[in-house]
């Protein structure tokens, strides 16, 4: 069995924040070797802005799961911590996000991988930059540190 490099995004805006985050990143070591853990942030709400500010960070591991089995994995820590989906983007005790898995492209109705919105997203972009900037999106073929620093750079008319 091959091992295979993971980049999960953590985000919580209700409840005790960190500890939310940190009970997550326990459960995850069932089935993943933490490598590096980006520094912990907070952010303004994305898509439905009124409610609380988030905590978001990153981590990079290694897992024997395969993507589907990564996905179900996520999912069940999530339940198992009380995550109750009201609506999309809506606030959440804790929300684990497969960002990348290895460079693999995959485009289900149940996940999409490289996640479709985190070239958009400051929040995922800059913990990833933090740890690991020269990792290259398998589809827009550019590193994360360039698709942060399109985001971040005053637009030229």
């Amino acid at each position: 069995m091959d091992k295979h490099i993971v980049f999960l995004g953590l985000g919580s805006n209700l409840g005790n924040r960190h500890e939310n985050i940190k009970r997550a990143i326990e459960h995850l070591k069932d089935k993943i070797i933490i490598e590096k853990i980006s520094s912990i942030i907070e952010t303004q709400p994305y898509g439905f802005v009124d409610q609380p500010k988030f905590l978001n960070c990153v981590l990079k591991g290694t897992t024997m799961l395969s993507p589907f089995e990564l996905l179900e994995f996520v999912l069940g820590i999530e339940n198992k911590m009380g995550r109750i989906r009201l609506f999309k983007w809506g606030p959440r005790n804790i929300d684990i996000d497969i960002l990348f898995y290895d460079d693999c492209v995959i485009d289900t109705e149940n996940l999409k991988i490289p996640h479709p919105e985190l070239h958009k997203r400051l929040f995922v972009l800059e913990p990833i930059c933090e740890i690991e900037k020269d990792f290259v999106h398998p589809v827009l073929k550019k590193s994360v540190y360039e698709l942060y620093t399109q985001l971040t750079s005053p637009r030229k008319e």
